[in-house]
This record gives C-alpha cells, structure tokens and sequence, in this order.
C-alpha cells in the first residue's frame, strides 16, 4: 500500500476519497455472520484498521453496524425510499463496505484477501463489483460507458472538501464524509438504438466537446441533477466508475457529502418526486442497489474511530 502523500498529510478525511478516480477498483460489501457479537464486531474492525490507510482501501459504516455497536453518527441513516410508479429506485441496506482503489486488479484481489481475513469470522463477504476508468483524458474526467463524461460537475479544491466532508463536529466527526453507492445496469442495446440526438438529449449534454445542451428537454440528466439549481445547492463528490461482469455493464454510482442531503435532493428530483418528470437516465439504465454508508475521518495515519467506541489506531 502506498504512503500517504504530503498533499494529503495532516488531513482528517479518508484521503482516497479527495484524490479522485483510479485506474481500477473493486466495491466490495461486507455483511455481518449470524450471532456475532459487539466484542467480536470491535475486535475484528480494530484488526481492520492497519490495512485501511484511506487512500489504497476507503473504508464505509452502514447504519445497522453503528447502531449495533451502541453508536449515533448525526446524519447516518438508512437508504430512503425514492422509488415512484414506474420508477424503481431499490433498497439494500449494507453493513460495512470497502472501495479498494488501484492500478492491477491482481493486486486488488489480494488486498481484498486480506481485508477479508482481517474481519473473519465477524464478517463475510456479500458482494463485490470489479470497476474501472474508461475514456480517461489528462486534465479531465472518465467516461461513463454510453460515451459520455462522467463527473463534469465535481467541485475542485476547497470547494470540493466543503462539500464532501464534516467540518465544525468536533473530533471523530470533522473529516468524515457520507457516501451514497448505488448500482445501475445499463441497457446498451436499446441506448445504440437511439438517434445521436436523442442520446445527448438523454443527458442534455453533446458528446463531441461535453458541452451542455440549452433547450434539451426538462428530463435530460443534467437538467435534472444541476446541483446549482437547488435551495440550498446540492454539490457532491462523484467517484462513480464503470464496471462489467460477463455481458452485464453499466456504472457503480458513488458520492461523497458532508451529508446525504445533496444526494436526497437530486434523487427526489431525479425520480420526479418534485414535479412528476422522471430522469431520461430511467430509460436506458436502472439502479438494483441503495445504500448509504458512513466513512470515517483519519488522525496520526489511522482511521479515527472514537465515534464507534473503539479508540483511534
């Protein structure tokens, strides 16, 4: 695993979350064995710890394992219900979960080898998803597999660590981020079978030069989610990235807040909740996964996890 930067030396946030999308990734989520109990749950997670340095491994509390260890995050709750008619939007409640970032998905394998015998027999894995970067251009963002840029409106800078990241808490909660993970499947075939205009108009945006489409529709995606366009605006940091299993494809949704409220507001919309116009994203992809999760803030190189009644490492 790699050292710590000095760019991200003395920082309280995980800093894999701020340094962007890597090459290759694997989203693995964890579950918790039948009869396990508190003191088993502190041991393994302590045992954790020295194998999450917040860069190669980001690491996520779900709701039900902070309540099981007998603690109150502000903010930590569960995936809400956003689904509308037609429009599905599903729940999965997860328990602990691990973004693990790097360039060999080799080496990848065995780091999750390893986080997985450090949480046995606490834990056990329930899923996992290979991803990686598409279409990556220096100076600007990965590619979604339609062919179109992923994450163009990502604040930068401080911008982006107001957004993503608790400040003003107090210790054990100034660094921490909330993360919202989902699953979508793309439906390829019937994306190739629509016009290049009616694509951009899929996500308001044109796919030579990325830039926006003005009288796109009102359902275009990025009409729907302009994060600017909410009260009060609702920034994220996007880390989405492709994925594919077999002939299955599509995009592992991932963002990071100070809250999940930016996320909340955009989904709402995004789901026509606000106004009865549901996404054009709907038609050619679907999420099968919700979850939210809490990522704990960093102190001395370890994970700070005070707020878990587990001390600091």
């Amino acid at each position: 695993m790699r050292e710590e930067t000095t760019e991200n030396a003395g920082k309280l946030y995980q800093p894999g979350i701020f340094d962007g999308v890597p090459a290759v990734a694997r989203f693995v989520l964890f579950e918790l064995t039948h009869g396990v109990d508190v003191p088993a749950i502190g041991e393994v997670l302590t045992r954790l710890t020295p194998l999450v340095n917040g860069s190669d491994v980001v690491l996520g509390i779900g709701p039900s394992l902070a309540k099981a260890l007998g603690s109150d995050i502000p903010g930590l709750h569960e995936f809400p219900e956003f689904s509308r008619e037609s429009i599905k939007v599903p729940v999965t409640p997860g328990t602990l979960w691990c973004w693990m970032r790097g360039s060999d998905l080799g080496d990848l394998l065995h780091v999750t080898r390893k986080v997985q015998k450090a949480l046995a027999p606490a834990f056990r894995v329930r899923h996992a998803v290979d991803a990686f970067r598409h279409g990556y251009r220096e100076g600007g963002h990965g590619h979604d597999l339609t062919g179109f840029e992923d994450g163009t409106e990502n604040p930068t800078g401080d911008k982006a660590e107001e957004a993503a990241f608790v400040h003003g808490l107090g210790e054990g909660l100034d660094g921490c981020s909330f993360v919202a993970v989902q699953q979508w499947v793309h439906d390829l075939d019937a994306f190739e079978k629509l016009e290049e205009q009616e694509r951009e108009h899929c996500f308001g945006r044109r796919l030579s030069d990325n830039e926006e489409i003005e009288d796109a529709p009102e359902a275009a995606h990025v009409k729907r989610t302009a994060q600017e366009s909410f009260e009060p605006e609702a920034f994220l940091l996007r880390r989405s990235m492709p994925w594919m299993l077999s002939m299955q494809a599509g995009l592992m949704f991932v963002a990071f807040g100070k809250s999940f409220d930016a996320f909340e507001q955009q989904m709402r919309r995004m789901a026509g909740h606000d106004d009865g116009i549901a996404d054009a994203l709907f038609t050619i992809s679907k999420p099968v996964t919700g979850a939210y999760f809490w990522c704990p803030p960093m102190r001395d190189g370890g994970l700070d996890l005070r707020r878990l009644g587990l001390g600091v490492t």
